[in-house]
């Protein structure tokens, strides 16, 4: 599917500041082609932003309400690690060193 509007054109100018900023050396025959493609992707923003606004609950009453009912485990596994670890020293476990 190929969406060409073109109700807007960047300038040849634009586009080359663009590929500067992304690191791009483009030639004359790619900055054409960026500009209409640019343009079109712009032109397709500026579609969706005419579009009706939907108005979108955040989550549902069903899951919100079943979210309610779950109990978090307050297990602590800490010192199950620190007790399993092969070297440790007071609360912590030692490692080697990574530089």
């Amino acid at each position: 599917m190929k969406f060409v509007f073109l109700n807007f054109m960047l300038s040849k100018d634009e586009v080359k500041r663009i590929a500067k900023l992304a690191r791009l050396e483009l030639t004359e025959k790619e900055i054409e082609k960026m500009q209409k493609d640019m343009s079109a992707i712009l032109d397709y923003f500026d579609l969706l932003k005419k579009a009706p606004k939907v108005k979108v609950e955040a989550a549902s009453t069903k899951a919100s309400a079943s979210r309610r009912d779950e109990v978090v485990s307050s297990h602590n596994i800490r010192d199950e690690l620190i007790t399993a670890a092969p070297c440790k020293k007071d609360d912590y476990i030692k490692v080697k060193t990574i530089l």
